[in-house]
């Protein structure tokens, strides 16, 4: 009975048909995927190769190699002398020395402010009061606006005294209290109408005056622009 048993057993569990399945199935799928690899591998190596080098990659270097050694190098190779601006001087018609700047270089595009407008309904010596002080402004604010307004006003008719406040500051109330002036609603300078009187400042500072023209605006000087200053408001008399 023991050797009977014994050969059942061994062919049962290692039959020679099982190990000759098994083989040549392992040995056929793994040695066709790693013969069949390489060729993917050469196609992904060649794109590598063949492939140009990105533009950001590009652009780094050239400004790498283009860009100066110190921002202090550069500065030094384009330092330019700054020059004098060349004034004409000249004698007015009373013999007081003006000087002028001279232009010698101008913008592409002109700037074009916009030009004043008349209101009817205003009292017609405001006009004029603006065209004497555009007469006998200067080139340059001698510090003096508020002297030179009150001038204009008076020699125009449009008042019949000379004011007595002394800061700029305080004309709007000096004119509206004893001279019959109005505040109109206006908050944009250039819109102000011809011969209204500007007034501009805080109470800190001293402030500023001028008057309306039709090509910018006048006080002791002459400007195209309105004061920078904060503007108190415009008035003019009806």
């Amino acid at each position: 009975m023991i050797t009977r048993e014994a050969p059942e057993v061994i062919t049962k569990e290692i039959p020679p048909q099982v190990i000759a399945k098994e083989k040549p199935a392992v040995a056929m799928k793994q040695t066709p995927e790693v013969i069949t690899n390489p060729p993917v591998a050469k196609n992904q190596i060649a794109e590598v190769i063949t492939k140009p080098a990105a533009p950001a990659a590009k652009k780094r270097v050239s400004e790498v190699i283009t860009r100066p050694s110190s921002p202090v190098a550069s500065k030094v190779r384009t330092f330019e002398p700054v020059r004098p601006i060349p004034h004409y001087n000249f004698k007015d018609p009373d013999g007081r020395q003006e000087s002028v700047p001279i232009i010698t270089h101008y913008y592409p595009n002109q700037i074009v402010h916009p030009l004043g407008t008349a209101d009817r309904h205003l009292d017609p010596k405001l006009s004029r009061a603006a065209t004497i002080a555009q007469e006998r402004a200067h080139a340059h604010s001698r510090s003096m606006c508020w002297h030179a307004v009150k001038e204009a006003l008076l020699a125009s008719g449009v008042i019949d005294s000379r004011p007595k406040s002394e800061y700029a500051r305080d004309a709007a109330e000096d004119l509206v209290s004893n001279y019959g002036f109005k505040k109109l609603s206006v908050r944009d300078p250039f819109a102000a109408p011809i011969g209204s009187v500007l007034v501009y400042g805080t109470s800190r500072s001293v402030g500023h005056v001028e008057i309306r023209t039709k090509d910018g605006f006048v006080s002791d000087f002459r400007s195209p622009t309105p004061s920078h200053r904060p503007l108190i408001g415009v008035y003019a008399k009806l």
